[in-house]
């Protein structure tokens, strides 16, 4: 049955009269009459009858209105609880990050959590190379951390929302006995004819390479490819060649490795929150792309006092 024609019959109910609702819904009665008929052939009962000069409710009339008020009742319920959970942060917030991503922002971003225990952080983790771009996740998210500069521009154009977190510098990692290692910063040119371990194209960290050979006019000699930071480390402590790491996340102290900031090139990924505009709207999601922002600001204010 139609639920605004369950509410002209309860207003007939209260009201008393066919005139009384028409004038209080600005209608004619002949519209109001047209509406009760209608009801009454969904409801499959006649629901008003004549009485004197007007109308009154017939006993399924009179059942049906009651229904109708706490129909009425729910619907005010659940607007007032939808109103409720659209004004203040609650619920599940679904989030993928690529590994050093979450490894900089979810401890930190989990205890800032904790502030508003009615909102629930749902943590994924997603190799994020393995995607032509990242906007293919973000159906299946609320939020994308991710940091890929070069598709921002595609972001934008199908319409997503780029929330920018942080700008994290990429570094030259060197093996710790390494003859460049007493330098305080590597330019170009120092690091042009080493052999390095790169990372697949496409890959943040791929782009300082090319920008080197851009500058250098020098192919560089790259041996090997690997996705994996940790095993990049692994490599570059052992002798097997340089790379380019980011600052934040790599670990340099007894492990064998050091790392330089490379100077004279732009070397730095831009990480940002990627998601659907609509989901913004969502207080609990606005919660989490606020707590993401202010560890990631911990998080780059900690290494700057460094």
């Amino acid at each position: 049955m139609d639920v605004r024609r369950l509410g002209i019959l309860r207003e007939l109910a209260e009201r008393g009269s066919v005139a009384a609702v028409a004038d209080e819904m600005k209608v004619t009665p002949s519209a109001i009459s047209q509406q009760l008929k209608l009801l009454e052939r969904e409801a499959g009962f006649q629901l008003v009858e004549p009485a004197g000069r007007g109308v009154a409710l017939t006993s399924a009339g009179q059942a049906l209105a009651r229904t109708a008020t706490e129909i009425a009742v729910a619907i005010e319920r659940a607007e007032a609880k939808w109103h409720d959970y659209m004004s203040r942060p609650a619920g599940d917030v679904r989030l993928t990050t690529f590994p050093t991503g979450g490894e900089m922002l979810l401890p930190g971003a989990l205890r800032r959590m904790a502030e508003e225990p009615s909102v629930r952080l749902v943590c994924h983790d997603t190799d994020l190379s393995r995607w032509h771009d990242v906007a293919e996740l973000v159906p299946d998210y609320d939020i994308v951390v991710a940091d890929s500069p070069d598709m921002r521009e595609t972001w934008h154009e199908r319409g997503l929302q780029v929330v920018s977190l942080m700008s994290e510098p990429l570094d030259v990692a060197l093996p710790e006995d390494h003859r460049l290692a007493r330098k305080a910063t590597l330019s170009p040119r120092d690091v042009a004819e080493e052999t390095w371990i790169g990372v697949p194209s496409g890959h943040p960290y791929d782009d300082v390479l090319i920008r080197l050979v851009a500058v250098t006019g020098e192919p560089l000699r790259i041996t090997q490819r690997i996705v994996d930071n940790g095993i990049v480390e692994a490599l570059v402590a052992a002798g097997h060649g340089i790379a380019i790491l980011p600052r934040f996340t790599t670990r340099e102290h007894g492990n064998g490795l050091v790392t330089r900031p490379l100077v004279g090139i732009r070397a730095k990924r831009e990480i940002a929150a990627v998601l659907r505009p609509d989901r913004l709207e969502r207080p609990s999601v606005r919660f989490v792309v606020q707590v993401l922002r202010e560890e990631a600001r911990a998080v780059a204010d900690a290494h700057a006092s460094v």
